[in-house]
């Protein structure tokens, strides 16, 4: 690495995090003044305010990040362009003898790896912090109650919904569980106090735990239902010996203890007529994870939402086939965008840096019109959702191709 090329790469790293703190700083300045109150409550009950307000922006700065990393890598391309033109500098290495694309070139390289680091971000970090990224101002401890959008579990067409939910606890209140004509030996529906979602462990399914059932009364006195040879809603009667002997069951009785302050060895041996289930108490399985009923799918790495669509009890609509697309598309468009805005600079002689800004606010919005629109005819089902997402890339390309001859000369 020459001099120059740690000279421009030094440009254009200082302007990117120049321009994203300056945003970020702004976004949290707002933010934390709105929402003072319920951060100074919430402080009383788990920590001091500014540990508090570290912990909740730091996650809140990597969904920040994935939201403006294109635009901001765009822009910090184009002012370390117009930087060097400005100063002279350009002027200077093209009279050397060195091409617009010799010096361009580590502001590409850069502009990739910034890329790669926003697609590491939303696959592998957002992913693994969904939790933290979820949570409210409202309700940093998660112990709130949250609104509940209910899902059909497509694989047994069973609805499950709910008054709200608690994070904390992956709890549904006053869950009412719909069952289809094929599955309504107990009634069209099933009610309970409270559901808490139990992830899927080795030969163990997962589903959802339900305590205190109101509907039906008779229930406790009723076999398992099997519905296609698999079991798929556990009663107390006969509830098989992975459900008896289940350790996510006794370490959740325990979690819903300590979080209700109560004595945990004495409320877990009463009614209970079976090692793993009480009177009252009914699993229903389902791979309907807990999280598509709160935050849904926006923070799911791409990963999930492919194996989502291969999940039977899960039915997507085309929006996120188009998302899938979209994602895996979003890093070949962010160097598309790169091609589009680097030429419009180097080939102008304005050395005007509001006129840089300008010319990137229009390309990042053409492109994203383009995006937008094609996104909507996908989820429209006017066209297919793998058009949907590459035909902004289909048009703009050729265009990117044909400017970026300019960069050689």
């Amino acid at each position: 690495m020459t001099i120059i090329d740690r000279y421009v790469l030094r440009q254009f790293i200082k302007t990117f995090l120049i321009c994203f703190l300056s945003l970020t700083g702004l976004y949290v300045v707002f933010d934390a003044f709105t929402n003072l109150e319920n951060f100074s409550n919430s402080a009383g009950e788990q920590a001091n305010l500014a540990a508090l307000l570290a912990s909740y922006y730091a996650y809140r700065s990597l969904f920040f990040f994935d939201l403006t990393a294109p635009m901001l890598t765009l822009t910090a391309a184009m002012f370390t362009v117009t930087w060097l033109r400005r100063h002279n500098e350009m002027t200077a290495l093209l009279a050397a003898g060195v091409s617009r694309m010799r010096v361009v070139k580590p502001i590409i390289v850069a502009a990739i790896v910034m890329t790669l680091l926003a697609t590491i971000n939303r696959e592998i970090v957002m992913p693994q912090c969904r939790y933290e990224l979820c949570r409210s101002p409202y309700d940093l401890v998660g112990k709130s109650e949250r609104e509940l959008k209910s899902r059909y579990d497509a694989k047994t067409d069973i609805l499950i919904d709910g008054a709200s939910s608690c994070a904390a606890l992956r709890k549904i209140v006053r869950p009412v569980f719909y069952f289809p004509t094929t599955l309504n030996d107990y009634g069209p529906q099933l009610e309970a106090k409270a559901a808490y979602y139990l992830r899927a462990e080795g030969d163990r399914p997962g589903g959802y735990l339900l305590q205190g059932i109101t509907e039906p009364s008779d229930f406790a006195s009723r076999p398992s239902l099997v519905w296609q040879g698999e079991p798929i809603l556990l009663t107390p009667t006969d509830s098989p010996v992975w459900l008896q002997n289940d350790p996510r069951v006794e370490v959740l009785r325990k979690k819903i203890a300590r979080f209700e302050g109560k004595d945990e060895t004495t409320s877990t041996d009463s009614g209970k007529s079976s090692p793993g289930l009480r009177k009252d108490e009914c699993f229903v399985v389902s791979d309907v994870v807990f999280e598509m009923l709160t935050e849904g799918l926006t923070y799911a790495s791409t990963a999930e939402l492919i194996s989502g669509m291969n999940n039977p009890s899960l039915d997507f609509g085309p929006d996120v086939r188009v998302n899938i697309h979209s994602r895996i598309v979003s890093p070949f468009a962010n160097v598309t965008l790169l091609f589009l805005g680097l030429p419009m600079v180097l080939r102008r002689e304005n050395r005007n840096v509001f006129l840089a800004i300008g010319i990137c606010m229009v390309v990042v919005t053409g492109f994203s019109a383009v995006s937008m629109t094609a996104n909507y005819l996908g989820t429209s089902y006017l066209i297919s959702s793998s058009l949907a997402a590459w035909l902004p890339l289909i048009l703009f390309i050729p265009l990117a191709v044909y400017l970026s001859y300019s960069m050689f000369d």
